[in-house]
């Protein structure tokens, strides 16, 4: 009987202990989960703030490739009248070197040849 007594006293003391380990593992459970649903929480916002931005910078550069676009197209049409206009002017200038070639012979047949000096 006294070593039912003994053996009752051991696994009491266990049953304390092992109690006692319980309740620490499901206060650290609970901790646990709180932290959990915490992080969660945070990465769902970090998550959120991440996409918003994702999506202005995105919205910023593709208004900032259609800008340049825009310019490209301006410059490409500006270059197209600016090509025409100094293929005019070039063809003015030539115009106007052939009329000046004319004018100089024309000048030339129509001088009186001077003869020597008298």
């Amino acid at each position: 009987q006294q070593d039912s007594m003994n053996r009752y006293g051991a696994l009491s003391s266990q049953h304390k202990i092992l109690k006692n380990q319980h309740e620490d593992v499901k206060k650290q459970l609970l901790d646990l989960q709180l932290q959990h649903n915490s992080l969660k929480l945070e990465h769902r916002k970090t998550l959120e703030t991440h996409s918003q931005k994702y999506a202005q910078l995105q919205q910023e550069k593709d208004s900032e490739v259609t800008n340049l676009q825009d310019t490209v197209f301006k410059l490409r049409e500006e270059s197209k009248l600016l090509r025409k206009a100094h293929q005019e002017v070039h063809s003015q200038l030539l115009n106007a070197q052939v009329i000046n070639k004319g004018v100089f012979v024309a000048t030339q047949d129509n001088l009186p040849l001077v003869s020597g000096c008298t």
